[in-house]
């Protein structure tokens, strides 16, 4: 039988619903979407640059929940509401990921989000 770990992230909700942000089985873990959400208000900010900011500090914030860490990020999917937001997200990436040679994989998809939302992630991370 396979056993399923849900894991959280302190301060950012699915807005009630019964959702965890993501699950680890065995060592692999797999994320919902993570919210831009700031985790000290559980709220989105108006901003892209905020939103940006928060989704992949709350994807870090998994992963170390999850026992993983942005060096065993496989793959990320990344949804944006529309292409105006997409070098705020780049900008982060590139923070985060500065070498070309060792990124994961990335997907980025214009999608209808929503509540304000502007950017939400998913990831794909191996446990060390």
């Amino acid at each position: 039988m396979r056993r399923t770990r849900s894991l959280e992230i302190h301060g950012v909700t699915h807005g009630g619903a019964p959702i965890p942000m993501g699950a680890r089985v065995g060592n692999v873990l797999y994320s919902s979407g993570i919210p831009g959400k700031d985790p000290a208000t559980d709220s989105l900010p108006d901003d892209i640059a905020s939103q940006a900011r928060f989704a992949f500090e709350n994807m870090q914030a998994l992963l170390t929940a999850g026992g993983s860490t942005l060096d065993h990020l496989v793959r990320m999917t990344v949804y944006i509401k529309d292409n105006s937001v997409r070098a705020a997200v780049n900008d982060v990436w590139l923070r985060c990921f500065p070498d070309p040679h060792d990124r994961p994989a990335r997907h980025t998809l214009v999608y209808d989000l929503p509540g304000g939302m502007l950017v939400q992630l998913e990831v794909v991370a191996i446990i060390p």
